[in-house]
């Protein structure tokens, strides 16, 4: 699933909101039993890849609604943070799977902002640490 900063405008002005966002990510997924494959945090939009049993809706409102508040409150802000609604898809194929691994991983260094995505510390994985460790993603 993917969420973009309202406008394109950025949604993590420094390294205090990039850890906030990744405590609260890791608080929501202990409390809906999130299996966080891979993600990444760009510094206009996030990418997660996750396995579930719970419905999406209630975690990503907690979320992105808890995130936005302590961004508007500390940044001296208010209003929209995010641009609509997550864009979530199903992932219904291990090629599709392994497609998306990739895609989130390589997503830094697509836009420039690093030579390689191990070097990109705003993202990670439990089960495919593709950012860290390419050779641990599943074949193509």
């Amino acid at each position: 699933m993917t969420l973009r900063g309202n406008g394109k405008q950025k949604i993590f002005l420094d390294d205090a909101d990039y850890s906030t966002f990744l405590r609260m990510l890791m608080t929501v997924k202990k409390q809906f039993e999130w299996l966080i494959h891979t993600y990444c945090l760009m510094p206009n939009h996030y990418h997660l890849v996750v396995e579930t049993e719970h419905p999406l809706p209630k975690a990503m409102h907690l979320l992105n609604g808890r995130f936005a508040h302590r961004f508007n409150r500390r940044h001296d802000r208010s209003g929209h943070l995010f641009e609509g609604p997550y864009e979530a898809k199903p992932v219904d194929s291990d090629e599709y799977f392994t497609e998306c691994l990739r895609y989130v991983a390589d997503n830094p260094v697509r836009a420039g902002l690093c030579a390689t995505a191990a070097e990109w510390p705003w993202s990670g994985g439990e089960t495919y640490d593709c950012h860290r460790d390419p050779e641990r993603l599943p074949p193509a």
